[in-house]
């Protein structure tokens, strides 16, 4: 097989995960997506940031083919010397051994300690039907007792590993976050061009309830002016209740300059009348006034109250909740 070429041989020395991604193995190419293995050394991630409701992160993959134009983990390709956004939609790197990995590093997690799988990409991406990376890693998962696990995905593969996650939820503090921006179909789309409908994500919600497993809806990002009208996300709160969601929750866009080169320039085709705006509110910042963030924060407890959902607030309510933007930045 042969080895990704991303620099020239005159080009800068590599070192850490860019020099282990430039030995990557090409595996295969699929819809303008290329595979790579990607040899780490180490799969668990400890998140250093105050107040997070978990200690350690997990990603499979190192980037992410649904192609989410607000994905705010476009950065992560950075690390590895890629500066083109949409590198990390069309490179995915495989990690290699990450269940072998997993075994060993398992016992530096004290009880307690809570474990995101998902943060910087999905763990149910096209990738996994093939790499089956994630299902690995939950088959170490169900061989333990006693830890603190939340996943995020975009996707309905979940319920391929349902006998796994049923297992893991048994003997296990289990939680899986499915994202939805948005219901509609069309809009859904666009914004997340391959990325499952929603209603197939709902289904899974459903699913993953109904065979024990704890499961709600990620409502993030919430984008001002496409998905943040009240009766949109009334909307989603009530399928989320309708569908048995034990949570749902919303963060508003984070919009770094590596995301925003892909970003903008979808406003231009899609929403040309947003694209002022937008430039002005992300114009000397990655993230929203407070006061935004405080209106869709409020809007959604008082939706979540309405229609029963997370009535009251426990550890296991906000497992696989991402971070406020500031903290996003640690999670590859």
């Amino acid at each position: 097989m042969a080895s990704l070429p991303l620099h020239p041989e005159s080009g800068p020395r590599l070192v850490g995960i860019a020099r282990l991604a430039a030995s990557g193995e090409f595996l295969r190419e699929g819809h303008k997506v290329e595979y790579f293995t990607l040899p780490v050394r180490s799969l668990l991630n400890r998140c250093t940031v105050p107040r997070m409701p978990f200690t350690w992160t997990i990603n499979p993959y190192r980037g992410c083919e649904f192609a989410c134009k607000y994905c705010y983990a476009r950065y992560t390709h950075e690390f590895m010397e890629m500066r083109n956004g949409l590198d990390f939609e069309q490179k995915i790197y495989v990690k290699q051994h990450a269940s072998d990995l997993l075994r060993q590093e398992l016992r530096q997690v004290k009880r307690g300690e809570e474990i995101a799988i998902g943060t910087a990409t999905d763990p149910y991406q096209p990738a996994e039907r093939r790499f089956e990376v994630t299902r690995g890693i939950l088959e170490e998962f169900a061989r333990h007792e006693g830890l603190e696990l939340g996943m995020v995905t975009k996707s309905d593969l979940v319920l391929r590993d349902l006998d796994l996650l049923r297992t893991i939820a048994e003997r296990n503090s289990l939680f899986v976050s499915v994202t939805i921006t948005t219901l509609n179909v069309s809009l859904a789309r666009l914004l997340e061009p391959r990325a499952p409908r929603p209603d197939l994500r709902l289904g899974a919600v459903r699913e993953l309830n109904h065979a024990g497993v704890p499961a709600g809806v990620n409502c993030a990002p919430v984008l001002p002016g496409i998905t943040d009208a009240p009766a949109d996300l009334e909307a989603l709160v009530r399928a989320t209740a309708e569908a048995g969601g034990k949570h749902i929750f919303a963060n508003p866009l984070f919009l770094k300059p590596c995301s925003a080169a892909v970003f903008l320039p979808f406003l231009e085709k899609e929403f040309p009348e947003l694209v002022s705006s937008y430039r002005e509110r992300y114009k000397d910042r990655a993230y929203l006034p407070k006061a935004y963030q405080q209106r869709i924060s409020q809007l959604i407890a008082r939706l979540r109250q309405k229609y029963g959902i997370h009535k009251g607030e426990t550890r296991g309510d906000r497992k696989g909740e991402l971070p406020n933007p500031e903290a996003q930045m640690t999670l590859f």
